[in-house]
């Protein structure tokens, strides 16, 4: 192995996590992201989620930085001609902003960029589809920082390519996995006319689907024997952690959680997840252990059931959910701490579900840590005594002894 490559596997990797809001970002950060990826409101595949303004990419730059972590936008759309009006100049604005790279997928953009923001860093992103270590050295070749390799490899691919290549490499670990190979895919924009290449992505892959045959107009098959039909486009999520030491041992720069359409009750908690983990494994790599608590936390948000997709090989029939587009989770997500006061000993908390007095949560901190909150004296923002909060994010207070920490989080057992 050369100096370079350990090197590498000796650094701790970055761990990237999605900010699809001010909130979610700034909780990302504050639970153990390294550095987080962001869309503004154009040239960025995810046009629903609440993208940011410039002011806002300003405001949550300043907030990473000030923490010395790194804010990174997309700029990912496949552009037609109208696409690249007014590109130039919203490249000089994110520069302007002073985040840290862009991630790009298109060429023509790509070269757009390199002219007109010729210091910025730029990523390749994973709709690039790089499955090989050619396709990583030409994209190195082009001025290329990072690439973000597609998710169609296995660990012995990823490994490959790290031998091959002195180029930063980034790698999914966590969330939802497409269909389509890298996210290229047309299903939305055929069915619905909301091309996902362009922002607009309709989840087609997530619909119950039966089968017809075209000379037998209104008579439908069952794809699999259930009444309800089939959902064979219908992915299962994501999860590397069992998997870390390997990547660590690959020798990749960054770990990367999907999920810009997410709540920030699931990027708070999966990012602390694997910040423990990361951490456990530096801490002593001969003697790590994936930990059952922490396979139990992200059994808490919404997702699928977990898989290691095609890391650990092709995929196969296993794949798949065919039952149902449900999500699992343990856990609801009904509050968030805004303050504590020491005098008082009262806690500020913003309601996300209905709570009611006396009732036993789970408090999740930025620090990983779990434990135990009993709601006691519930009064609204006028000293009124409640009994029940059932207002969307109404402002309350809680009589405490024991400090809880502001951005925690309140869940209720399902």
């Amino acid at each position: 192995m050369d100096n370079n490559r350990q090197n590498v596997i000796n650094k701790k990797p970055e761990l990237l996590a999605p900010a699809g809001s001010m909130e979610k970002g700034k909780m990302a950060l504050l639970y153990g992201a390294d550095a987080i990826y962001l869309g503004g409101n154009k040239f960025g595949l995810r046009a629903f989620a609440a993208n940011f303004t410039y002011a806002e990419i300003t405001e949550i730059t300043n907030f990473a930085h000030k923490r010395e972590k790194k804010v990174y936008v997309t700029v990912n759309i496949f552009a037609h001609n109208e696409d690249l009006s007014g590109l130039p100049d919203y490249l000089l604005s994110l520069e302007n902003c002073g985040v840290d790279a862009l991630l790009i997928s298109d060429l023509g953009i790509w070269s757009i960029a390199r002219q007109t923001v010729p210091n910025m860093e730029l990523h390749v992103s994973t709709q690039a589809n790089s499955t090989n270590w050619a396709a990583v050295e030409a994209w190195s070749l082009l001025g290329a920082a990072r690439i973000v390799l597609a998710r169609e490899l296995s660990m012995q691919e990823i490994s490959e390519i790290r031998a091959k290549t002195k180029a930063e490499l980034e790698v999914f670990v966590h969330g939802a996995m497409c269909i389509s190979y890298s996210g290229r895919c047309y299903l939305s924009s055929y069915l619905t006319g909301r091309d996902g290449n362009r922002g607009e992505c309709a989840q087609i892959c997530r619909w119950k689907f039966n089968l017809t045959e075209a000379n037998r107009p209104g008579q439908e098959f069952a794809v699999a024997e259930d009444e309800r039909g089939t959902y064979i486009m219908n992915s299962k999520d994501l999860c590397l952690l069992p998997s870390l030491p390997q990547l660590i041992a690959s020798g990749v720069n960054s770990l990367k959680i999907e999920g810009r359409m997410k709540s920030m009750h699931y990027v708070a908690t999966v990012v602390s997840v694997y910040r423990k983990a990361i951490d456990n494994y530096f801490a002593s790599p001969d003697r790590f252990v994936v930990k059952e608590e922490w396979l139990a936390e992200l059994e808490k948000v919404s997702h699928r059931p977990y898989f290691q997709g095609f890391a650990a090989g092709e995929e196969n029939q296993d794949s798949e959910v065919y039952g149902t587009s449900s999500y699992l989770q343990t856990h609801d997500f009904v509050g968030l701490v805004l303050a504590y006061d020491k005098e008082s000993k009262r806690a500020t908390i913003e309601q996300r579900n209905r709570v009611f007095a006396d009732e036993v949560l789970e408090v999740l901190t930025p620090q990983g840590e779990l434990n135990a909150l009993q709601l006691t004296d519930i009064r609204d923002e006028h000293n009124v005594s409640l009994n029940v909060v059932n207002k969307v994010q109404a402002v309350f207070t809680i009589s405490t002894e024991e400090p809880v920490e502001p951005y925690s989080l309140l869940r209720r057992k399902i």
